[in-house]
């Protein structure tokens, strides 16, 4: 039976280290956005750009910076980050379905494997040699589990995950639908007049509370282990190539690609549909903004960018038509600034 969550804006504020103004006694069964949200849910403001919706709000509380609070025409609960106390206040009103312990009769799962009484293994599953499933556990629906791979205690794999062979999952980790780890890398040695593909010998290592978005793909490495370290957060349609090296709690927006033998550093953020080159360092607390393509390694910390800005088509042609001759253009600047100062 689902219990709809109900708390008082003082239980709130207790229990995350908040500051209440207002009626405490407010109650909140749900969530929602300053424009749309009800009487018995609760808002945030972390953009500043939605600040004015704060007077015409129906929301029954919000959560705002002490610099936001005299601008609120409802109870609030004050907060150094209110993005991160609304993250942590939603996960109250999450209903996430509790997955019974056992095999479903529909799933193959090999004599050598070795499944926690208190996992979950759902419908048409498959679960091969020397395969470990830990304690709390959960496959979804449709997951393989290739040969020797490990899911680690309380990780959950929602639906129609692979994990090829030689992967090893941490704790808690949240893998989405579609997802392929330990996949054959991109190796191959050309011979004269055709491609030799390379055995891919290594596994995959994933860290600890690591999220794998849906669709995402990350390969074996060619000899030593691809790498997530603990923390890493991927969103959807991710490409992680074998021997990557990708530091703990560096996020990835969707789209973004990383090549052959990167190594990614710790608390990094790279946007959407950026990449980054092969054989590449990227130091610890870099930003890549989105579609920007890293070439270069990266040994400071900061924000990086590349790219074309969007311009209307006609600007864009024209502006197209003039690359070739940019060369050309940089020469003849070279030899007339080089006249003048002959002069």
């Amino acid at each position: 039976m689902n219990v709809q969550a109900n708390h008082s804006l003082a239980e709130l504020a207790e229990r995350f280290d908040l500051r209440c103004h207002g009626d405490a006694d407010t109650r909140i069964t749900g969530v929602g956005t300053l424009a749309g949200a009800g009487a018995h849910q609760l808002s945030f403001l972390s953009n500043s750009k939605y600040a004015a919706q704060l007077a015409d709000t129906h929301a029954g509380a919000v959560i705002v910076r002490e610099e936001n609070l005299a601008a609120c025409s409802v109870p609030a609960l004050v907060a150094r980050d209110p993005y991160v106390a609304y993250a942590k206040i939603a996960a109250l009103f999450e209903h996430i379905p509790t997955a019974p312990a056992g095999i479903h009769p529909s799933a193959v799962v090999a004599p050598s494997a070795r499944v926690s009484a208190s996992a979950s293994i759902g419908p048409c599953c498959v679960i091969e040699s020397d395969a470990v499933i830990e304690d709390g556990a959960v496959l979804g629906p449709h997951c393989i589990i290739g040969e020797g791979c490990v899911v680690g205690a309380q990780s959950r794999l929602v639906a129609r995950v692979t994990l090829v062979i030689r992967v090893t999952l941490g704790k808690r980790v949240l893998v989405h639908p579609g997802v392929v780890i330990g996949s054959d890398g991109f190796g191959l040695a050309f011979d004269t007049d055709h491609w030799i593909k390379l055995p891919q010998l290594g596994g995959v290592r994933i860290g600890d509370d690591c999220e794998i978005g849906a669709n995402t793909t990350i390969d074996r490495g060619a000899l030593d282990d691809t790498v997530l370290e603990e923390d890493v957060r991927l969103d959807n349609q991710i490409q992680i190539a074998h021997n990557v090296h990708v530091g703990a709690h560096t996020a990835m927006a969707g789209c973004a690609a990383v090549a052959g033998s990167a190594k990614i550093g710790r608390y990094c953020m790279i946007g959407g549909n950026a990449g980054v080159l092969g054989h590449l360092e990227v130091a610890d607390r870099v930003t890549i903004t989105a579609k920007s393509l890293v070439t270069h390694s990266i040994r400071e910390a900061g924000e990086y960018s590349s790219g074309t800005p969007l311009q209307d088509n006609r600007a864009w042609r024209k502006s197209a038509a003039r690359f070739k001759h940019l060369d050309e253009y940089a020469r003849r600047l070279s030899a007339l600034e080089k006249d003048s100062n002959d002069e």
